[in-house]
């Protein structure tokens, strides 16, 4: 399966990108000659969960849970791991994307004056985001910077994608997104490590690209592996 992050990467001529760090990225995609893919299917996976704005065009995701055919005006936040995506070949897709590791979500969370209810055991792949006017208003403030020439300070990227994370938290309509944020807070490593592999093992993945969803090493990963056995 390809890395959907790196293949982003590897296309800055289609996609202009920000970047905030090594793993922080926002990229702007409009034109049909854009494409990445070749064919009406795609077998991709992340090590990090992402969160998109479809400004125009339709695709649909296969998660190991069910479909999600995601339209225009839909603001979407995916979850790290595999995932297989439907090109509809008539349509083009126009996004703003963001991935965002982990470890930003819990950092940008912990110093929130206002702490996280508690979360469920499950969560949905792919969770919908409402769009409210404040939503509406960072995505609009955000595609200023890809008509400008020059790239905007990683230092002024790292707020916008916190304040990206604080409006989400603030909203208490993204009840299954806030759940999962406060899982990353708060569940324990054993049980993130047993979703991961649930989650996943549907997908021809690599024994390295399973230590990156959990965030380990590939020897940590393989020592906890062989540990409950």
């Amino acid at each position: 399966m390809d890395n959907f992050y790196e293949r982003v990467l590897m296309h800055p001529r289609f996609y202009r990108q920000f970047n905030c760090g090594n793993s922080l990225i926002t990229a702007f995609n409009c034109p049909m000659e854009a494409r990445l893919m070749k064919s009406r299917f795609a077998s991709l996976w992340t090590q990090y969960n992402y969160l998109f704005y479809v400004i125009d065009g339709q695709k649909i995701w296969h998660m190991g849970n069910g479909s999600y055919d995601i339209q225009k005006d839909s603001c979407i936040f995916v979850r790290k791991g595999g995932f297989i995506l439907e090109q509809l070949m008539d349509t083009g897709f126009c996004v703003m994307l963001f991935f965002i590791p982990d470890e930003f979500i819990c950092n940008t969370l912990q110093v929130r004056t206002k702490p996280l209810a508690g979360y469920d055991r499950y969560f949905e792949s792919v969770m919908r985001i409402e769009s409210n006017e404040t939503l509406k208003s960072f995505f609009l403030s955000m595609s200023s910077y890809f008509t400008e020439r020059g790239d905007p300070d990683p230092s002024l990227l790292e707020l916008k994608f916190k304040e990206l994370i604080l409006n989400i938290a603030d909203n208490l309509s993204n009840k299954d997104l806030l759940s999962y944020f406060c899982s990353l807070l708060h569940e324990p490593q054993a049980v993130k490590l047993k979703r991961v592999m649930e989650e996943n093992f549907c997908y021809n993945l690599k024994l390295e690209a399973y230590a990156s969803l959990s965030n380990r090493s590939l020897s940590a990963f393989r020592g906890e592996l062989l540990g409950t056995r």
